[in-house]
């Protein structure tokens, strides 16, 4: 992604269907306007637009937007007073990606048939089971401190 002096996001890549914050330190925010509003829409027709006020912070002001499925991400600035912060009449415009899909795991789930375990996981527990005995009962019956319970039935 192209960087833009004075708009910063907290992620390197914008990708669709995800919660972004952006963060404005541009020329509203430098000439001490009090009340900034996020103006934003998606594609080129600016589909979905919306406009947002934005929290003041020390840094800047700080928005968090839902990023929806679209190519880019358009984005300008306006105080209070009505003046605005568009680039020069160019707009700020960002790439937004596509969630890879290959990354999402799909799994056929069965639920009728129970999936076998392993032979090799089968006998590593059973070789575990046996080792956990003889360590617990080896030293007992060698020392004689092991006791049989007895059912009395007298």
């Amino acid at each position: 992604m192209e960087l833009v002096k004075n708009i910063f996001f907290n992620t390197d890549k914008l990708i669709e269907n995800n919660i972004v914050k952006i963060t404005y330190t541009g020329k509203l925010f430098q000439d001490g306007s009090e009340e900034v509003f996020i103006h934003y829409g998606f594609g080129n027709n600016w589909d979905n637009l919306n406009e947002v006020k934005m929290e003041k912070s020390d840094i800047g002001f700080q928005v968090e937007i839902e990023l929806l499925s679209s190519d880019t991400l358009n984005l300008c600035f306006r105080n209070s007073n009505n003046e605005w912060d568009n680039n020069d009449s160019a707009n700020y415009v960002f790439p937004i990606e596509k969630a890879e899909l290959a990354l999402v795991v799909k799994e056929k789930s069965n639920i009728s048939t129970p999936r076998k375990l392993r032979k090799t996981y089968l006998w590593s527990k059973k070789i575990r089971l046996a080792v956990y005995k003889i360590i617990t009962y080896l030293p007992k019956i060698i020392s004689g401190n092991y006791k049989r319970k007895i059912n009395n039935e007298d």
